[in-house]
């Protein structure tokens, strides 16, 4: 058994440097979608695609089995001026191999990969789905939420990025809002026109003080940031529009509607999101995943950093090898040894598990 852990763990190590190389930036990721379909063709997996998504299903698949999601992505953030290393050199010192989206999240793609094939075969009471994913880094519409669909009922995800292998179980939401406060123009050496910006000013003080009730124990309150605003087109007009954005950080206590909604009836701005759909998502803790994670010994944490979790409206982990610290950072790294480990703990993790379809 060991010696069958070994042989994917270097296969996976291998992939992962192969990818490294290959440059992949969100809606560029071609490439290492063409690396990833020859990697599970290779190794007699047949691979499905859609756009740069590669997924593939547990042999012997059925649906009458609970299906779990293992899910990473492949697609990279740029890397900026502060590297010292080549971003896509792979470069491997000892244990440490260095390189654009090793650690986020290569390193979890590769492990789930080589935990897929170690089920392939297998009689578990569960069916596996394995797809690594493009667009994460941008929440793109040509990632995962546009094959979802495809994949049909999925009872359970296990999100590949780095957690340390420690259980994420909650991660906040992001929603983005636009507001436009509206006046009425006037000179403003004389007692006209209605000043927009003022209406904007008493909004930026509501979202700055108020704070929504419900506070999750994992992931803290509700967060309301302003972080840009706008108004005025030279000294002496009084501005008719002022527009500004709020940048909001979800907890698993409200939906993003729901702020929205409260959002809306106490400013006096014009409001319109972005988008809601990057809801912020919590975990049973006596979710079986859960209690045989902790019976591992692994620590249960709310994650203040989004991922494809976000899109997901069924029961989501998220755990994989490597330092969430170390993401977007110059010279990202992984350490081979947590990727082996990282892939040793996902096997056992899954290696006797069962649970219950969702209704």
């Amino acid at each position: 058994m060991s010696e069958l852990i070994d042989r994917l763990s270097e296969d996976a190590i291998g992939l992962l440097q192969q990818l490294i190389q290959i440059q992949s930036f969100s809606r560029e990721e071609s490439g290492t979608a063409d690396m990833l379909e020859k990697f599970l063709a290779q190794h007699a997996i047949p691979a499905q695609r859609q756009g740069n998504n590669v997924w593939a299903l547990s042999n012997d698949f059925d649906p009458q089995k609970p299906t779990i999601l293992l899910n990473s992505h492949h697609d990279t953030v740029k890397p900026g001026v502060a590297w010292t290393y080549p971003p896509f050199g792979a470069v491997l010192e000892g244990d440490k191999l260095t390189g654009l989206g090793s650690n986020d999240a290569g390193a979890s793609a590769v492990s789930l990969l080589a935990v897929f094939r170690y089920f392939y075969n297998r009689l578990t009471a569960y069916n596996l789905i394995c797809a690594v994913t493009a667009e994460e880094e941008i929440s793109g519409a040509y990632g995962i939420k546009s094959i979802l669909p495809k994949l049909g009922k999925i009872d359970l995800g296990i999100v590949g990025e780095p957690t340390g292998m420690h259980a994420a179980v909650a991660e906040k939401g992001l929603l983005v809002l636009d507001g436009v406060a509206r006046g009425r123009t006037g000179h403003a050496a004389r007692n006209e026109g209605e000043n927009a910006l003022y209406k904007a000013l008493d909004d930026v003080a509501w979202l700055r003080t108020y704070q929504f009730p419900q506070v999750s124990e994992l992931l803290g309150p509700v967060k309301m940031t302003v972080t840009q605003i706008s108004a005025g087109t030279q000294h002496n007009v009084v501005p008719d529009e002022c527009r500004y954005v709020v940048d909001i950080r979800t907890n698993e206590c409200y939906s993003n509607e729901e702020i929205l909604a409260e959002v809306r009836a106490n400013v006096q701005a014009e409001i319109t999101p972005r988008s809601t759909h990057l809801q912020s998502s919590g975990l049973n803790l006596e979710h079986p995943i859960v209690r045989k994670a902790v019976a591992m010994g692994k620590t249960t944490y709310g994650s203040p950093t989004l991922s494809d979790q976000a899109l997901m409206r069924f029961d989501t982990l998220k755990m994989g090898p490597g330092d969430s610290a170390r993401s977007h950072a110059p010279d990202e790294y992984i350490l081979l040894s947590e990727i082996r480990s990282g892939i040793a703990d996902y096997i056992e993790l899954l290696t006797d598990f069962t649970f219950k379809s969702q209704p």
